[in-house]
């Protein structure tokens, strides 16, 4: 891959997560790294209680809120310890004194979150209400599958399955349950109606800014039932009273997400995103499904493939291999599968661009060519 400019060579970047970064957003962060605004430091060697860091985190509230289209009755909440840290936290807020709550498992993340909460509030309460591990999460659970119970405090989903890849494209209906998602592989892939969710939560490094950071939204109502005899890094309501300040936060992170939210704005904001998601699924898609029986898709159930992340292999594991390693050398990083999946993970978040994909689709038909298996 040519490089960016004539002093930075950047390549194509499929990772996982930590992922890629709109270059725009570094460029600034770049710029502005040792002398921010004329205060003649780095915002990361600012007080989290000066005005100028305050403009900026007020700032990254209130892009997520533009671009999101977040009602004033939820808060939005910057903490730390990424999803994993969610996984305990929710139920430890909102459960407990016999209190239930039901989990839908599709994935590895999904299934994680329902252990976490079974050791906050035991398998009693916790229910896992559907799953597709016996199918290898090929496909996500489908509703006529599961019943929700009248008794939850919440459901809990996982949105999009970044080792899987799935994702819904659905919002499930949850009847007067509330509905709580872990988002962190599709936030702000496309735009969301907020207010079908109690509560939902992501790791800021797929689609955000750095990882360290985790964006909380929740509903007032959602809020209220949290408990408040728990150590206050651990209480939701600690952090909304004091809007994300109660400690230090993870400020430079903070920074680097507003840069994030000011390029997706000055790019049409979540609708035009979509429409790049969509056209990167469609290229992809259509090469891998007219190529069937050489890259083999992992999932099953067309309308639950991901636009984030795509799993694939090869007719064999050698092949496997090359790929990614001819990847590699052609500018491609990031392209190797889970470690308990094999095969071939692209995963194409907001910063992975069409034309990245169009590289990456030639490339595929190249190496098909040229090695026939």
């Amino acid at each position: 891959m040519a490089p960016c400019n004539d002093k930075v060579h950047r390549v194509i970047n499929f990772s996982a997560g930590p992922a890629g970064l709109p270059l725009a957003a570094l460029e600034k962060a770049r710029d502005e790294l040792l002398d921010f605004e004329g205060s003649g430091m780095s915002i990361m060697e600012m007080s989290h209680r000066g005005k100028i860091y305050d403009r900026v985190h007020t700032e990254a509230i209130n892009l997520t809120r533009e671009l999101m289209g977040i009602p004033d009755d939820y808060v939005v909440l910057f903490l730390q310890g990424g999803a994993n840290l969610q996984f305990g936290m929710l139920p430890m807020n909102v459960l407990g004194n016999g209190k239930k709550a039901d989990y839908i498992i599709s994935g590895h993340w999904a299934k994680s979150a329902y252990k976490e909460a079974v050791k906050v509030a035991g398998a009693e309460n916790v229910r896992a209400i559907a799953s597709t591990e016996s199918e290898d999460f090929r496909r996500l659970p489908r509703p006529s599958e599961y019943r929700i119970n009248d008794d939850a405090e919440y459901v809990h989903i996982c949105t999009n399955n970044t080792i899987y890849g799935t994702q819904y494209h659905y919002v499930p209906e949850t009847g007067k349950v509330p509905l709580v998602a872990d988002m962190s592989s599709d936030i702000m892939w496309s735009p969301v109606d907020v207010k079908k969710y109690a509560m939902f939560y992501a790791g800021a490094q797929k689609n955000l800014g750095p990882s360290g950071l985790v964006l909380v939204v929740m509903h007032k109502d959602f809020l209220a039932k949290c408990r408040e005899d728990l150590p206050n890094m651990l209480q939701y309501k600690v952090h909304a009273d004091k809007n994300s300040l109660f400690n230090t936060p993870p400020t430079f992170a903070i920074y680097l997400l507003k840069n994030v939210l000011e390029y997706n704005k000055s790019i049409g904001g979540l609708a035009a995103i979509r429409a790049n998601n969509l056209k990167k699924g469609e290229l992809l898609y259509g090469f891998i499904d007219a190529n069937a029986d050489y890259y083999r898709p992992w999932v099953t159930v067309k309308e639950d493939r991901s636009v984030m992340n795509v799993d694939f292999h090869l007719p064999n594991e050698t092949l496997d291999a090359q790929f990614v390693a001819e990847g590699q050398k052609a500018g491609m990083v990031g392209l190797k599968g889970y470690r308990t999946m094999g095969g071939i993970r692209v995963s194409m978040y907001n910063a992975v661009t069409v034309a990245n994909i169009e590289t990456l689709v030639g490339f595929m038909d190249e190496f098909r060519k040229r090695n026939p298996g």
